[in-house]
């Protein structure tokens, strides 16, 4: 990754490196669109081991999966630069400032920042996120399939995932925490029950691990429950500080605030789109990845027909 950059402008700027953002420069590049990516090189999946879900990428790491990206949109032309972008602000075009302390510019602005994953604070989750302590079956449900699960609730998202999960393994365990049984619903334990799903009441006093392998879920009253996988639903904090800057419109989803964007990414901010886990929590990489393809193509057609009705006028 290049850490000096040709020119100071830009037609676009794509804040944030990871599948989205390389997904928009390379139609970028491809469109023979000047285009930076200014990466500060942390993925919300660089816990995990492999990426499963993407048509043929399935098993892939997530760092060999953004290598090969980065390497394929620069083949088109498109900088790259190991960086954070700490402001931006808005008036003919976009001024971008960098944590380095260089300002760049561009007509159009890309944000695919991602996410932060805020995790309970329980001893033993954080270390073991992403390898047998997870928060999606469908990224690694196959990968611990017939395994006793446990699922901590951590969010009004926590039963269903208890019974999404059932579909992986018929031995679930859902430990309601700091939340009481009186606080989940008695249709909820009527579906549990259905399911097949045991409630364990309790608070959750750590992960116990052993030889470096999840073996169970220790309760504040000292019983140990073996389970060799645990789920948790995280609080999904999208990193939109720039968005905010610009007076980005942000709506209430069942997950949390997100931005306010249109079918191809469009902000409320004229010129900015933002793609990726900033505008849906629950996005996979390959959504990512459509994201930004859809972003860049929007943004190629508006440059395209800006110019040549700036042509007409002259």
């Amino acid at each position: 990754m290049t850490e000096m950059y040709g020119t100071e402008t830009y037609e676009v700027i794509v804040i944030g490196g990871g599948a989205a953002g390389l997904s928009a420069a390379l139609v970028l590049g491809r469109a023979r669109r000047r285009t930076l990516v200014v990466d500060a090189g942390e993925p919300r999946n660089a816990p995990a081991a492999h990426m499963q879900g993407y048509l043929s990428r399935d098993g892939m790491p997530p760092a060999e999966f953004l290598a090969v990206g980065r390497e394929e949109v620069t083949s088109y032309g498109v900088e790259l630069v190991h960086d954070r972008a700490v402001d931006v602000t808005r008036g003919e075009d976009f001024a971008v400032e960098l944590a380095s302390g260089r300002t760049v510019r561009a007509r159009r602005l890309i944000v695919a920042t991602g996410l932060t994953d805020e995790l309970p604070p329980v001893p033993g989750v954080a270390e073991r996120f992403g390898r047998d302590v997870l928060h999606c079956p469908y990224c690694h449900g196959w990968e611990v399939r017939d395994l006793p699960f446990g699922v901590i609730v951590t969010s009004p998202m926590s039963v269903h995932q208890a019974l999404l999960v059932t579909q992986w393994s018929k031995d679930v365990t859902l430990f309601p925490h700091t939340t009481d049984e009186a606080g989940i619903s008695d249709e909820d334990l009527r579906r549990l029950a259905a399911a097949g799903v045991h409630v364990v009441p309790g608070e959750v006093a750590e992960i116990v691990v052993e030889e470096d392998r999840l073996t169970g879920v220790r309760l504040a009253d000292g019983t140990v429950h073996a389970r060799s996988a645990v789920f948790v639903a995280p609080r999904f904090v999208p990193r939109t500080a720039l968005l905010e800057r610009l007076g980005a419109e942000t709506k209430e989803t069942p997950f949390g605030m997100a931005p306010e964007v249109d079918e191809t990414g469009r902000t409320t901010v004229p010129g900015v789109w933002a793609v990726g886990n900033a505008t849906l929590m629950t996005q996979q990489v390959v959504h990512a990845a459509g994201d930004g393809y859809k972003a860049a193509a929007t943004i190629n057609n508006e440059l395209v027909m800006e110019d040549i009705e700036a042509a007409v006028r002259v």
